[in-house]
């Protein structure tokens, strides 16, 4: 889940990413105007699906642009798998040990590599959903953490080890890597090298901050979060994490230096704003967002300037769109989707070429 969502456990199924859009648009960014009558996906050109049925999502773009890693929920297995596959869908091979749920693969930057989060050490089964006598909450598993693996998936080793959550991770460049944590009783934003040491916090306010990914030259990370301040939602989200649970309702984008400095809000747009990832150029983020739906149900990708301004929609699907990820050279957009779905909850991973 990265993000949210991001949170990446808790984006594992797509179809059941219902927020709630609480709250009331700010000042700085403001959602477009509603664009979807008689509005085409103009920047998105020859549309292709990539997988077919079940749960398919957070797919990402190799270093050289030639290879996906997703993860996929499937018949021949419970709960989410890490897969990679080639652009056109084809060589789709499980990289994860099959047991356990997974979720927020990534590939390393030489490409011989992977890490992905799991709870397989914590058992083999997939961990238990929660029940919603606590109203519409997200599973932050305590087992979930970050390993390594060679790209085929052998050589599996952890990178972390701390009690409580640790997901959504990305890679800079350089090898660094971002990631979400509970270690310190609060969800935060993390970075350790690439064999798992010298572990530094970036973030350090109550309230959920996670999903970080990323710029292409790996000096910035965009996320997810909002500040809670003292009172009964912070408590109520205290209370949630303490039992390994989350309630996702208004969500805004930031970036940041990859050192945590320059802390900068992107987004005031209320509903739930997640997932973000860079395009190329690095002055733009792309991310996903139900602003357009009273009922914070149906979620669409959006284009944005990293200082808050030119806020574009960019898919006008009545379903849900999410994850999307630009590729290195900025031609092609990677993205999941309910659309064009033959049975309920069927969430499929979509790449199209990218029309300026």
């Amino acid at each position: 889940m990265r993000q949210l969502i991001g949170a990446a456990a808790v984006l594992i199924a797509a179809s059941a990413y219902t927020f709630v859009a609480s709250g009331s648009q700010g000042p700085g960014s403001q959602p477009p105007s509603d664009q979807a009558a008689g509005k085409t996906e103009r920047h998105l050109r020859n549309i292709r699906k990539l997988t077919s049925g079940g749960e398919n999502a957070e797919a990402y773009f190799s270093a050289d642009g030639t290879r996906l890693i997703y993860q996929s929920t499937r018949s021949d297995y419970p709960c989410d798998q890490i897969y990679t596959m080639k652009l056109d869908g084809s060589d789709q091979r499980r990289v994860s040990t099959g047991t356990g749920r997974t979720t927020c693969g990534y590939l390393y930057p030489a490409g011989d590599e992977i890490l992905f989060a799991s709870t397989h050490e914590g058992g083999a089964a997939c961990p238990p959903r929660p029940s919603f006598e606590r109203g519409y909450v997200w599973p932050i598993y305590a087992s979930y953490d970050i390993y390594r693996a060679k790209a085929d998936g052998t050589n599996l080793r952890p990178l972390t080890r701390t009690p409580g959550y640790d997901a959504e991770a990305t890679i800079a460049p350089d090898g660094l890597i971002t990631f979400t944590s509970v270690r310190d009783g609060d969800m935060e934003i993390y970075t350790m090298k690439a064999d798992g040491s010298d572990v530094r916090r970036l973030t350090n306010r109550p309230g959920p901050d996670g999903g970080p990914f990323f710029s292409y030259d790996g000096k910035r990370i965009a996320f997810r979060g909002r500040a809670l301040e003292a009172g009964k939602e912070l408590d109520d989200f205290r209370g949630l994490l303490k039992e390994g649970l989350w309630r996702p309702t208004q969500l805004e984008l930031f970036v940041m230096n990859r050192d945590g400095s320059s802390q900068r809000q992107v987004t005031k747009l209320g509903g739930a704003n997640f997932a973000p990832s860079w395009h190329p150029d690095g002055k733009r983020l792309i991310f996903a967002s139900n602003i357009h739906d009273p009922k914070g149900r149906d979620f669409d990708v959006y284009l944005i300037n990293v200082d808050g301004t030119g806020i574009e929609r960019v898919t006008f699907n009545n379903t849900f769109d999410g994850f999307p990820m630009f590729s290195p050279d900025g031609k092609h957009l990677v993205f999941a989707s309910n659309r064009d779905a033959k049975a309920e909850g069927e969430t499929n991973v979509f790449i199209a070429e990218w029309v300026n």
